[in-house]
């Protein structure tokens, strides 16, 4: 069972990338239809995910309530699935067919391509040390 502590850790978290998400979106403007904030969010939060738990300094050294704060709260409210699955589907009705399979390619191609990167660089940071 969790602790209440890391509850709150989780809460923290979420706050603060749901901020640093909406920061994002609001500092980029819209290119055309496409929705590059959600993309850029949902990529770098595949990224960082993955480099910080792949990390052997961290993921050995941090504790569970951080780990889980950063991981399932600031990258979980960071990154979003529903947002993307909406713009795929207003882009669709919107007869931009192909922009919403570009966007889904993108997104699951970059990024799943970038938290490949985020765990090799994970593994790297510690050999190199």
């Amino acid at each position: 069972m969790l602790s209440a502590s890391t509850y709150v850790s989780v809460f923290i978290g979420g706050c603060i990338g749901a901020v640093a998400r909406y920061t994002v979106s609001i500092g980029i403007d819209p290119i055309f239809t496409f929705p590059f904030e959600t993309l850029l969010v949902n990529w770098l939060g595949c990224f960082l995910l993955t480099y910080f738990i792949s990390h052997p300094f961290l993921s050995k050294r941090v504790s569970e309530k951080i780990m889980v704060g950063v991981g399932t709260g600031v990258l979980g409210g960071f990154t979003t699935f529903s947002t993307f699955s909406v713009e795929t589907i207003q882009l669709w009705m919107s007869q931009s067919v192909l922009m919403a399979m570009l966007y889904v390619a993108l997104s699951i191609i970059g990024g799943i391509g970038l938290a490949w990167l985020g765990f090799k660089t994970g593994r790297r940071r510690v050999s190199q040390a």
